[in-house]
């Protein structure tokens, strides 16, 4: 049998999200609280209601701690702490 020119036998690869400062954010914290390897397995929504809300809480005490009012300000911070 031949293949037909133009057809792909191979499944589609789904498009790479770009990632905004609040997924970077969110991974960031996940990986802090051992939730990573649960969400690249299932994605965000494998995660329970309390775990969902521990990633939540933690990300808003991150902020807190370093008198941040927003999100902004924290990618602020995390680039001149870099360079």
């Amino acid at each position: 049998m031949r293949k037909q020119a133009g057809k792909s036998s191979k499944k589609k690869e789904k498009k790479k999200k770009t990632l905004t400062p609040i997924d970077k954010f969110k991974i960031e914290v996940a990986k802090e609280l051992g939730l990573w390897d649960k969400v690249k397995q299932m994605g965000w929504a494998g995660l329970s209601a309390a775990e969902t809300g521990q990633v939540g809480g933690y990300m808003t005490r991150k902020l807190k701690e370093k008198n941040l009012k927003n999100l902004e300000e924290y990618q602020a911070s995390r680039i001149k702490r870099n360079k």
